[in-house]
């Protein structure tokens, strides 16, 4: 009996955490999309300032990690389809794989530990120190103030970073390509391109989106429910990090299962 009433405690903190996140997202697409349209200005310059720190900050450690996943996802495919005298196909499976799956998710656990967790141990500072609450009686919304640049910054710079980090892949399995599987790199590329469709890359750039919001969300939650004192603002810099990857991958799961059974019909 104690287990089932430890097992539905869990259950029903994880949905109330949900629902926090949902709300918080609903409140920062609101005043991105619809308040501009009712004469409440959208803070462009503090979302380009974090559209700077969130895509141009993180572009150096991205390309470098994208570049080598590629060029290990091109010698483990050729260990597999040299048995079947296919190495013709690396290129194939190097760009599928980039833009469908590892393009986006690597994407995104870059974002999280430069950025998410960076949104959580602001926000945090800010309530421990007591800046929310100086905002709120100046009359300034913490979530419009805070929260939607961030929001913007993430749906708008992740989907460019994903894009930029499947090139990086591409061109970290060139490397093998031309090295070892006789391709001339015109030829890796063009094959590369043969190879891949137009919803690889839609459904690639619509789970980056999604990480956006889900990593937005997550990290600034966090921040927002801090407790007293510096210790709980590492606390909850962590804990964004933790739960943000493991709802970035429950996200992946959920959005690849409908690209599934979508593609299938």
């Amino acid at each position: 009996m104690e287990l089932a009433t430890q097992i539905g405690g869990a259950v029903t903190d994880g949905l109330a955490y949900l629902g926090a996140l949902a709300t918080l997202g609903g409140r920062a697409a609101y005043f991105t999309f619809i308040a501009p349209l009712q004469g409440k200005p959208l803070r462009l310059q503090r979302a380009v300032s974090q559209a700077m720190q969130v895509g141009v900050g993180a572009l150096p450690i991205l390309s470098l990690i994208t570049f080598f996943i590629g060029l290990i996802l091109a010698l483990q495919a050729a260990y597999e389809l040299r048995k079947f005298g296919a190495l013709n196909y690396v290129a194939s499976a190097v760009a599928i794989s980039m833009t469908r799956e590892l393009g986006p998710l690597i994407t995104a656990i870059v974002v999280i530990g430069r950025s998410g967790s960076a949104f959580a141990a602001e926000i945090g500072t800010m309530k421990v120190t007591e800046e929310i609450d100086a905002l709120e009686t100046m009359a300034i919304n913490p979530i419009h103030f805070l929260v939607t640049p961030k929001f913007l910054a993430m749906i708008v710079m992740l989907p460019c970073l994903t894009i930029w980090a499947n090139f990086m892949g591409v061109l970290g399995g060139s490397l093998f390509g031309v090295a070892q599987a006789n391709f001339v790199f015109t030829g890796y590329i063009r094959a590369s391109l043969d190879a891949l469709f137009l919803r690889d890359i839609v459904t690639g750039l619509i789970k980056s989106f999604m990480f956006g919001i889900t990593i937005t969300a997550v990290g600034c939650h966090e921040g927002l429910s801090t407790g007293a004192g510096a210790e709980q603002v590492g606390r909850s810099t962590t804990r964004a990090v933790v739960v943000s990857i493991f709802l970035v991958i429950l996200v992946d799961l959920v959005f690849t299962t409908l690209f599934f059974f979508v593609s299938g019909a």
